[in-house]
Parts: structure tokens; sequence; C-alpha cells
């Protein structure tokens, strides 16, 4: 089939029906929403490729055509819906397609709860966003969801209606318009492998409505899940065995890869898509600028295989986002896969998402700081910190998620490491089991039978800062805020947005709080989602203050960050120094140059400076962070955990 030309030839007997939309909306003509030569460009633009994209994937549905033209109306109408402002946001967008790879991108996630109470409480804590110097808010999951256990808001219950404990869809709106007037741009979570087992669909297909039993995976016997079970992994094993729940009143079993009460889509069926883009370009026509694409690698099922990172799930994203650039081109994709990092990588381009998680990177800064070493985190980033050009790592030390030592194998053996034991001795030492470690985190999933266990726990907490702070030791003190300043400045540096999650700029420790609480005590994630304790603003003011030293440190990277062109986007280099406690490397942009040094040890390291000569980089560097002038004829003598951020002078 010649797709070039079926496109034109769909879009032609469509496109009558988008201008009779045009026509009727109540739009005034002047909107640049009724611009039929804006529309007339996106779709000339990206109709061929989202045209193939659904082609493969539903084109052997008999009724694809049909679909097709659903989808493309969809979008359409929720175009003509778009607000003002918010087409001025996409016209911005479309003329600086790579804006999300700026050096002044810093970022900061929470949850609206236990930040602030609400939203409209959230918008009177702008300020103190933008001080710390935020351009980038990740809102955790605020939609409404189910009673009870609800997966931290993961099973949502309706994509068009807030939590009514943190507001209103307005309130919502009003946050992302306060957000945009200042230059913070809005991230919300869209949860697209699953709903909750209450949402609207999952509720009509429990009555038996035929269409909507069609919206999941429903089987009224085992004989098709076991087939799929005998090639999928179990996701929570110590809550839960296999992937697939009986339901009784429908006499039925539903897939459910991650809790009972979590339904996974079937988006083999492509009225499930069509309706999941209405869900999303509502979301996009909020305000929201960034969404998180939540469990990427879980999508799509085919039989005889794991049913993750299948080539249908890249295809999916893909569509979605050729959909938001005809509808909503403001909007740009973050991709969460927690899998292996050869999977990971997979996800990123322009038209697929353009943001990512790095979630290996986080495993091994911490493995370093652990270690001491920097041999498996030097292994790793020389060939995985590289991205496509217009595209950014989220880089990060904490999320709302535990840890897991999620780096490769092979890596681990080119530098003499053995992969099992070094991932026992990690959680050995991040739970405090392991004699000498200064961390306080918490088992997570800790599987007796087969000893698997992820790590849950604050940054700070993980840090060192919870044991050095009872000690009462002002060296151990000392070390845990170097080490959290170093960690940080690695993390604004090495390429891409840094994240933090919110508290940790105050050196939040763990919440041990909630095990008190019936519905949390069994999901130790817990212990690092403390409630932000606005008492001790007031501390932020004190000099001799670990918290103020902590805020003001990581305040001082941001802003520090913001000013060095460098940092634009990903481009990174490693050198060589001959130290293996520190790692060292080259950031680049537009001929502007900076070399990052960093010494994840608590001992004093040296670093010839002489090899940066072979690189052919200047005589002298001004270390942008202390203001001190440095000679590549010395040798460096570096502080434990000490950074240097070096510009040519």
């Amino acid at each position: 089939m010649d797709l070039v030309y079926e496109a034109s030839r769909t879009l032609g007997r469509v496109r009558p029906k988008i201008l009779e939309k045009i026509e009727a909306s109540s739009l005034s003509y002047d909107s640049c929403a009724l611009n039929i030569e804006t529309i007339d460009a996106r779709l000339e633009e990206h109709w061929p490729r989202l045209f193939e994209l659904l082609y493969r994937l539903y084109g052997q549905h008999y009724d694809f055509y049909y679909y097709l033209e659903r989808i493309l109306l969809t979008a359409v109408d929720c175009w003509l819906s778009r607000p003002e402002d918010l087409c001025q946001l996409d016209v911005r967008r479309e003329n600086d397609p790579n804006w999300y790879l700026s050096e002044r991108m810093v970022g900061g996630s929470l949850y609206v709860d236990l930040f602030s109470g609400d939203l409209n409480q959230l918008r009177d804590k702008i300020p103190y966003l933008k001080d710390l110097g935020l351009t980038y808010v990740h809102l955790m999951p605020l939609f409404k969801d189910r009673e009870g256990n609800s997966d931290g808001g993961y099973a949502i219950s309706d994509y068009r209606s807030v939590n009514p404990d943190l507001g209103t869809m307005e309130d919502l709106r009003a946050l992302a318009h306060d957000f945009r007037a200042v230059g913070i741009s809005l991230v919300i979570d869209f949860v697209f492998n699953h709903t909750s087992d209450d949402h609207e669909w999952a509720v009509r297909a429990q009555e038996g409505e035929r269409e909507y039993l069609d919206y999941f995976h429903v089987y009224p016997d085992r004989s098709i899940p076991d087939q799929y079970e005998r090639s999928l992994r179990e996701i929570f094993p110590t809550i839960r065995r296999g992937n697939f729940t009986w339901q009784e009143g429908m006499q039925s079993w539903v897939w459910t890869t991650f809790n009972s009460f979590q339904w996974d889509l079937k988006y083999a069926n492509p009225e499930v898509f069509r309706a999941m883009v209405e869900e999303m370009l509502f979301l996009a026509n909020t305000g929201v600028e960034i969404l998180r694409l939540d469990a990427v690698a879980f999508i799509w099922k085919q039989m005889g295989t794991n049913c993750e990172n299948l080539p249908e799930a890249h295809l999916l994203i893909q569509a979605f986002n050729a959909v938001c650039r005809i509808a909503a081109p403001g909007l740009a994709f973050k991709s969460e896969a927690i899998v292996h990092p050869d999977e990971v990588v997979k996800y990123i381009s322009p038209e697929e998402c353009p943001i990512s998680y790095n979630p290996t990177l986080m495993a091994l800064l911490w493995e370093a700081v652990a270690t001491r070493e920097t041999k498996l985190l030097k292994q790793s980033v020389g060939h995985r910190q590289h991205l496509l050009p217009g595209t950014v790592w989220v880089n990060y030390l904490r999320g709302h998620d535990d840890i897991g030592w999620s780096f490769d194998n092979g890596d681990a053996w080119a530098v003499g490491i053995n992969p099992d034991d070094h991932r026992n001795f990690l959680n050995s030492f991040y739970t405090g089991a392991f004699k000498g470690s200064f961390a306080a985190g918490v088992p997570f999933q800790h599987n007796t039978d087969t000893g698997d266990m992820r790590v849950s726990g604050t940054m700070a907490s993980l840090a060192g800062l919870e044991q050095a702070l009872v000690s009462g030791e002002p060296k151990l003190i000392e070390m845990a805020v170097r080490r959290i300043r170093m960690l940080y400045g690695v993390l604004c540096s090495i390429g891409g947005i840094p994240l933090i999650f919110l508290g940790e700029e105050w050196g939040m420790l763990n919440d041990y709080d909630y095990l008190a609480d019936k519905e949390k005590k069994d999901d130790s994630r817990w212990v690092h989602r403390p409630m932000m304790d606005w008492s001790l603003v007031g501390e932020l003011k004190k000099k001799n203050s670990v918290r103020a030293r902590i805020f003001r440190e990581l305040q001082e990277l941001f802003e520090t960050r913001k000013a060095c062109p460098a940092f634009t986007g990903s481009q990174m280099r490693l050198l060589e120094p001959e130290n293996g406690h520190v790692i060292s490397y080259l950031r680049w942009s537009e001929g502007h140059l900076l070399v990052v040094i960093a010494n994840f040890s608590d001992a004093p390291q040296t670093v010839n400076m002489r090899r940066l000569r072979t690189e052919g980089l200047a005589h002298f560097f001004k270390d942008t962070l202390s203001q001190r002038t440095l000679s590549t004829h010395d040798i460096l003598e570096l502080e434990p955990y000490e950074l240097l951020w070096l510009v040519e002078d």
C-alpha cells in the first residue's frame, strides 16, 4: 500500500468535516485556534506520520478508516477548544522546539497534599519555588482516585477531575496560568497503562457493557491468562502473585499488572487509543506543558512475550506524540521506563519522548558514593549518557519511588564487579546493615526467598545526614552535607534537567510515621514522602543551620547552572583523571566549554591538571562556584567530596 497516497486521500476526505467544525465553532475568527493555515500546516507536516503509525497498529481492523477519522476529528475538537494563551504558547514552542534543553531548566516534584495542602495553597508557594530556582514543577498524581489504597494516586478514577481534597480543575488551570506567568512549566502524570477499577469505563465493563469490556483484557477462565503468565514477570511479588485478578461480580479474570485494582487498558482496540487521546488533550488544554508518561514499558500485550518494551509500545507513544504535534504542540512527553538501560534509551527521541528520566544515573551515583569509587559510574556514563539531538535526560537522586540497582551487568563485569554480589552489597549498605554504612534506608519489596530487594529513603537519610544528626558528631554532619552538595553538583552538570523531590532542599529526613497508617504501613516508599514542615522556614535564615546551608548550596548550584550556557542540552564527554575516586567530564554548547571535577571520596584526593592540556584546553581555569583560579601546570588537591565547575580563564 502507498501510505503517503492513502494518508493524503484520507485527509482530503476528512478535511470538509474539519472545516465544518471550524465554521461551527463559537470562537472568534481572530483566534489563532481558528487559523486554518495553522492547522493545514500542522496536518501537512505530521498527518502522514500519524497515518503510518496508526496503520501499523490498527490497519488490520476492518473499520480502520472509521477509527482513523474519529481520531483525527477528536484531535481537531481539542485543538478548537484550546485556550488562546495556550495557542500562543504552541506558536512559541514551534519556533523554539528545543526549549526544554535550556540550561535554565531546573525541576522539582511534589505531592500537593504533602507540600502545600491543596492547589490554591500551592499557588501561594510560587514565590518559594521561584526563590529556590525552579522552572519546572511536577505535581505527583492529583486526579480523583479510588478510595483506600490507590497506589499513591496512580489508580485514577477520573482523568478530568482533581481529587476534591486538593481542589478543582479550575484551580489546576489557575495554577498552570500562574506558573507560566513566572516561567515555570507545569508537569503532571499521564497514567495511560491502566485505570482504577472504579473508573467509569471499568464500572461499565463490570455492568456487562460489551463496548467497555473491550477496553480491558477480560477473560472468562484461566486458559488465556495462564498462557500469558508463562512469559510474564511479577512486578510486586510480595504483595500479590500473578498478573490477573478474579472479579467475582463479572465472573472473569482481568489483566492487572501492578495491583488488583489497576486494570490494564487494551490498546489493541483502536477505540481505547482514541479515548485516551481525548483524555490526554483535555489535560493539555488545562495548561500542562510536560506529560510524564507512566509505565511506558507495559502498554502493549503480545502472547509469548514478557509484554514489556514491545515495538508496538513505541508505535503507540509516537502516535500520541504525532497527535500532540497537530492539536497541542506546546506539550512535550517525558518517559518513565524503569527497565534495563538498553531499553530506557529506546523511548527517547524527538518523535517519541524527547525527555526521559535517567534511572541508571540515579542508581550509579548512589553506587559511587557507597564505594567511594567511580569506575562503574564512568563505565556506564561513557556510553549511556549520550542522547539523540533534540532530547534530554531528567537527572534525579530521589523520586517518589524506590531505588532499584538498574545498572547493566555487562558494565559491571567490564570493571571487575560481580553484579549480583554488588547489588546485595548496595542493598545492605543503604539499609544500614553493612558495617560502616552512613545510610538509613529501609528495605522495599524484600523477597526472603530470592533475596531480591529495593531501597526506600529520603535523599538526606541515604546520604548520611540522619545518622550524622543522631550521632551529633560535627565531622559526620559536615561529610553528609558535602556529600549532598557534590551529588547535586554532578546532577546539575552531567547533562540534562536536574530534578529534586521537594523537601530535599531542606535535607528532610525519613518519616517513619507511615508505619502507624494501615493504608501505608506495608509500603515503605512512604518513608521518603514526608509532609513539608513549613514551621521550619524560619530556620533557612539561620547562618549555622544545616537546613539553611543545604538550601543555600542548592540555590547557588541552580543559579550558577543557569549562567553557564555550556550546560545547554546533554553533550558531555568523560575526561580521564588518574584517580579512581574522581570523575571528570567536559560539557559544551555553541562554543562554550566547562570542565566538571567531583571527588566521590570522604578523603582528600589529587588530580593531575596537566592532563587537561592534552585535551587542547586553556592553561588557566576559574571555578565558577568558588571563583578561584587554577592552573593546568599544577597537581590539584581536592577536599573530601569537593566539586569544581571550571571555565577557561
